[in-house]
Parts: structure tokens; C-alpha cells; sequence
């Protein structure tokens, strides 16, 4: 039996169609690395690089049209408005310009890699090449990703930790 819940409280209309389609995009991820590690690639050789630098492409643009410099407040403001705090049922912990403390509730890609029955492990992994995107982001900001505990590995939040150091 799965060690992963991840069920949503938030049942508004809206936001299930904004969890649909994350959840497609992670439903791309997962069989664009399925069918590649089918032909012998594996996931690990090449998903984290080229995520990564999907997450870079999004902070530079996200610095640029902001105008925000480093701050983590701005970052918030630009990424973790109202709707994908409603989306991830976040909490936002702390919020300064050397720290951007968030857990999640919910996570609609963990969400489409249940539906489509990948284990425990696979929805670990393909969690963590997913962040590679999010640690990007923070790489443009001059910051760093914690990760202490994820929705993927069977803890009841995901625990985003920007941190200056």
C-alpha cells in the first residue's frame, strides 16, 4: 500500500481546473522519462539538467518582468499569489528577503503520477527531478532550495525552504 497521501481539501471549480492542468504537465513529464528510460535513458541523466533549466529560463523572466531584484518578497508575490496558494493549499510560514519558508498540502503532480499508478519510489524520483525546476528558480534569485520533507516520500506536507545563506 502507498505511503503518499495527498488528498485536496479545496474543491472549487476553478482550482480543479488549474490542478488539471498541472496535473498534465505532469503527466507529459512522466511518460516523456517513461518512454526514454523504455529505450534505455535513464531519467536521472538527463530530466534534472533540462528541468533545471526550464526553472532558469522561468526566474530570469520572472526577475525581468518584476523588477525585483533577489527578494524572496518579490518572488512570493510573483509565483505564490492567491491562486497557487489556493491550487497547493499553502501555508505561508515566513516570507523575507533572505528567506521564502512554504509548505504545501496538496500537490497535483504527485496527483497525476498516482493516476497513473507509478510506485512510491517512481513518484519520489520523478518529484525530485521535478524540483530541479524550483531549485532553477531560486538559482536566480541567489538562493538555495531545502527540501526537509515532501507530499512524494509520504509526509503529510511539502516543505519548501528558500534560503540566502
Amino acid at each position: 500500500m502507498s505511503k503518499v497521501k495527498n488528498n485536496a481539501k479545496i474543491k472549487n471549480p476553478l482550482i480543479v481546473g488549474i490542478r488539471e492542468q498541472l496535473e498534465h504537465r505532469a503527466l507529459w513529464m512522466y511518460l516523456l522519462t517513461d518512454e526514454a528510460a523504455k529505450k534505455g535513458l535513464p531519467r536521472e541523466e538527463y530530466a534534472p539538467a533540462a528541468i533545471r533549466r526550464c526553472g532558469v529560463y522561468q526566474g530570469n523572466l520572472l526577475k525581468e518582468k518584476g523588477g525585483m531584484g533577489n527578494s524572496l518578497k518579490g518572488l512570493k508575490k510573483a509565483l505564490f499569489g492567491f491562486f497557487a496558494q489556493k491550487v497547493f493549499e499553502m501555508k505561508i510560514l515566513r516570507c523575507d528577503d533572505d528567506h521564502l519558508d512554504i509548505d504545501f498540502h496538496y500537490c497535483p503532480l504527485v496527483k497525476a503520477w498516482q493516476k497513473q499508478g507509478c510506485s512510491d519510489e517512481e513518484i519520489a524520483t520523478l518529484c525530485d527531478h521535478a524540483m530541479c525546476g524550483d531549485r532553477g528558480i531560486g538559482s536566480c534569485f541567489g538562493v538555495e532550495l531545502d527540501l526537509p520533507q515532501t507530499i512524494a516520500k509520504g509526509a503529510d506536507t511539502c516543505q519548501l525552504r528558500y534560503i540566502r545563506r
